[in-house]
């Protein structure tokens, strides 16, 4: 459970042109992976009381959505100086989310080294997971690389402990499904989830609502079999092989689009550096 090597050159962060971390993040499927791990994450009755509880997810869905998918970016495509910085402010603020889970009757803290890493073991299972199903032929050797080289995200933030195998991440999930449950908390993160809040003129006027309906759907999907009927919401899809399918096609689709349409700022800029160099 170690962290791989480090760049030699600060500016290229904690991964570097040639990670796999680079790789699996700057496939289109990643994205969609992560909308999995949100809709995973929201099994854990502690980690989503510091979210329902302490946060602006409900009021302000977009803006938090951006914030959470740019910080995974920058710990990902920036420099270490800059990485250490935005990862610093992170733990700052989880310092004051603290309180009792009303579910559970537990006491959390958004810096719990388990919640950590339940919050990171979902992510970076999430990427992996869509980026592999969606045909990017990453193989078994490079998926646990990446996982390896993802422990160092995870220690920015203080999770111990961290899965760094496909083998390991199975061990973890069986460990941890015990704590997980279904709840009202976690039933409207999910509905959340897939309807989120939009202005009324971009919902009846442009295809905004049924895009994000069908992603987030996707989302949904990709997770594992036993999350999906935990949660227990009918008439969503179920089945792994349509999942697979309809991820390649995303996949496919988004690859045809101009590069520079493909990738955020952060990303661009990074992938820059490396074609240049």
């Amino acid at each position: 459970m170690t962290a791989s090597a480090l760049p030699s050159d600060p500016g290229s962060g904690y991964f570097g042109p040639g990670s796999v971390t680079w790789q699996v993040m700057a496939d289109p499927a990643a994205g969609v992976g992560g909308l999995a791990a949100l809709f995973l994450q929201a099994l854990h009755p502690r980690a989503m009381a510091g979210v329902a509880e302490h946060s602006d997810f409900d009021t302000a869905f977009w803006p938090r959505l951006s914030r959470t998918a740019e910080y995974v970016m920058t710990v990902t495509f920036s420099s270490r100086d800059r990485v250490d910085e935005v990862a610093a402010k992170v733990r700052a603020a989880h310092e004051h989310v603290r309180g009792v889970d009303p579910v559970t009757g537990l006491p959390y803290r958004a810096s719990d080294p388990d919640l950590l890493r339940w919050v990171h073991v979902t992510e970076v299972w999430g990427f992996l997971d869509a980026v592999r199903r969606a045909g990017a032929g990453l193989s078994d050797a490079e998926a646990d690389r990446f996982l390896a080289e993802q422990v160092r995200a995870a220690e920015l933030l203080g999770a111990t402990d961290v899965p760094s195998s496909r083998a390991e991440v199975a061990d973890y999930f069986d460990a941890v499904r015990p704590e997980l449950r279904a709840s009202g908390t976690s039933r409207r993160a999910a509905l959340r989830l897939l309807a989120p809040p939009m202005p009324t003129r971009v919902a009846l006027t442009t295809p905004a609502r049924p895009a994000w309906t069908a992603l987030a759907s996707l989302g949904f999907a990709l997770q594992p079999r036993w999350a999906r009927r935990m949660h227990g919401l009918p008439g969503l899809p179920t089945t792994d092989l349509a999942a697979g399918l309809v991820v390649r096609g995303l996949r496919a689709g988004v690859l045809a689009l101009p590069e520079s349409w493909r990738h955020g700022p952060t990303a661009r800029e990074a992938l820059a550096r490396e074609h240049a160099a």
